[in-house]
């Protein structure tokens, strides 16, 4: 299965409206180009690849890009885990939020992936926690957004 997000042709399968609501509701909406907590140009729904200060975007715009992202992100996600489909759809959708806000690369490295992997579920909800820091300090914005993603994965653990 490549995607848990969406069935071809049916739009969002009940992972991929969990997400979308869950990571935008994290992440805030902006259709103009801000600079996030440590300097970066920033757009829609956290989106910072290739955003210029300045850019703006409609709505509907930010709602594609961020559906389009999360599957991209989904695809980085699933490559560096062993048994993606056998993880519960929490814990699945708490894995791709913190692989969106930090970074495939970084998730794919992270002790929640090699938890994942060794099939401790509980101790990869728990290593989420870990992940609350920018720019070298402790955000309380990502110490509750990590608070969330971890609640919401042990309850699908």
């Amino acid at each position: 299965m490549a995607s848990r997000l969406r069935n071809a042709g049916y739009g969002l399968t009940v992972a991929g409206a969990l997400a979308v609501g869950f990571v935008g509701g994290k992440e805030g909406v902006s259709t103009k180009a801000y600079r996030d907590i440590v300097g970066v140009p920033t757009i829609c729904f956290g989106e910072t690849r290739g955003v210029k200060m300045g850019d703006t975007a409609t709505m509907d715009e930010c709602k594609a890009m961020l559906g389009d992202a999360l599957v991209e992100f989904e695809d980085n996600m699933r490559a560096c885990l062993t048994n993606p489909d056998k993880i519960p759809d929490k814990p699945y959708v708490s894995f791709l939020s913190l692989s969106y806000n930090i970074g495939s690369r970084a998730f794919c490295r992270s002790t929640v992936a090699r938890k994942a992997n060794a099939g401790d579920l509980v101790g990869a909800c728990n290593a989420i926690l870990a992940w609350n820091m920018a720019g070298g300090r402790v955000i309380k914005g990502l110490t509750l957004r990590r608070q969330e993603e971890r609640r919401m994965c042990l309850e699908g653990a």
